[in-house]
């Protein structure tokens, strides 16, 4: 701090405050900076200082956590408000029909043609109050799109987009996860799936099992029981695979303008806040999609799904180590026709088994373990 002294009337003057961040170099700003990551506060601190307006679209490393999903149609603020809610009992998995033409294709579509970002209420909102005199407020919300967001970042390698919840509506109780690889197409595609999972009660269980009895009482070999066809099993599995596409391919088609401006991503992944669905992309498959266009689908707003290899496993009964049980536990592994043929144990295996997060990835390694079966679907 500087030494006071006097002018020649003898008044104090005063030194000029310092300002520590000053002292910083630009370097550990963006260190700094790309720890904090969320778009919403590095927009706050880019209004703090010329410096940091600066520097904030330096940043390397950026999340966008969108808050709202709603549709172009929704121009009223009470069809806003609807758009942005997540009640999933509106296209629940129970009915085939419903969840595949009522509950998937709509909401799909909605998330597809407008992705905001919403300002939240409150201290930590960016919301504009207005007073129009008579003693109530009105909130204006304004919406912007990912890629508007993210427009004045240009040296973006790291990015992470992060949906309010999962397009899938399942009912309560149903374990539903998949992840996703595109470049200007899919790559591969894991699914994970539950008819109900049991939680651990009081201490985990000491080792991981599989049941040699399933559900119904049938013997359990490793293979599928009959009663799996019978009972609309296989059916649900199918909806289970076609609807995680469905999602996966959305999400792929909304990335094309952000993959377009961003020349220097090195990774792209778009999640959800239940962690229900996962859509990497690494640098090679960034520049392929920007090399070669995707293949739009010509019946809604998502990249075409190519003829695809499948396989299945399937143990009526799982337990985990920790002590989970997962009934009716399916695990399906997806690669296009035309590409080559990977293992899914050994070397090769790691796409299968790296896919989820624990204790789930514990569980694709122990479903791989089981009678392999083979499926083909067509493009849709």
């Amino acid at each position: 701090m500087g030494l006071l002294r006097s002018d020649l009337n003898g008044r104090m003057i005063y030194p000029e405050p310092i300002d520590h961040f000053d002292r910083l170099p630009d370097s550990l700003l963006l260190f700094i900076f790309n720890n904090i990551g969320d778009v919403k506060a590095l927009g706050r601190c880019s209004l703090v200082s010329r410096r940091f307006h600066t520097l904030v679209p330096q940043v390397d490393n950026v999340v966008v956590r969108v808050d709202c999903v709603i549709s172009d149609d929704d121009s009223t603020s009470s069809s806003t408000s609807s758009g942005c809610s997540s009640d999933k009992s509106r296209h629940p998995i129970s009915s085939l029909f419903r969840l595949v033409f009522s509950g998937l294709l709509k909401p799909f579509q909605s998330i597809t043609q407008f992705i905001s970002i919403s300002s939240k209420r409150g201290a930590s909102s960016s919301s504009a109050v207005l007073d129009d005199g008579d003693g109530f407020d009105k909130s204006v919300v304004t919406h912007h799109s990912p890629t508007q967001v993210l427009k004045n970042f240009n040296e973006i390698k790291l990015l992470r987009v992060e949906l309010p919840s999962g397009e899938l509506g399942i009912d309560d109780g149903v374990l539903l996860k998949w992840r996703a690889e595109f470049g200007s197409t899919l790559d591969n595609c894991i699914i994970l799936g539950a008819a109900s999972v049991i939680e651990p009660v009081g201490s985990s269980s000491s080792g991981c099992s599989v049941e040699n009895v399933d559900g119904n009482g049938e013997n359990d070999n490793g293979s599928i029981p009959d009663s799996f066809y019978t009972n609309g099993g296989l059916k649900l599995r199918v909806v289970w695979t076609i609807s995680s596409l469905i999602a996966a391919s959305a999400r792929h088609y909304l990335l094309q303008p952000i993959v377009a401006e961003h020349k220097t991503l090195d990774s792209l992944v778009l999640t959800d806040a239940d962690g229900q669905g996962v859509l990497c992309m690494n640098r090679e498959q960034l520049e392929e999609l920007r090399v070669k266009p995707l293949s739009a689908s010509s019946a809604s707003k998502r990249t075409l799904v190519p003829a695809l290899n499948m396989r299945l496993w399937y143990a009526p009964h799982l337990e985990l180590p920790d002590g989970t049980v997962l009934k009716g536990a399916t695990l399906v592994a997806i690669r296009p026709s035309e590409q080559p043929k990977k293992e899914v144990v050994g070397a090769d295996g790691n796409w299968v088994e790296a896919a989820f997060e624990e204790p789930y990835g514990t569980a694709a390694r122990m479903l791989v373990k089981r009678r392999t079966y083979c499926l083909e679907m067509n493009s849709f």
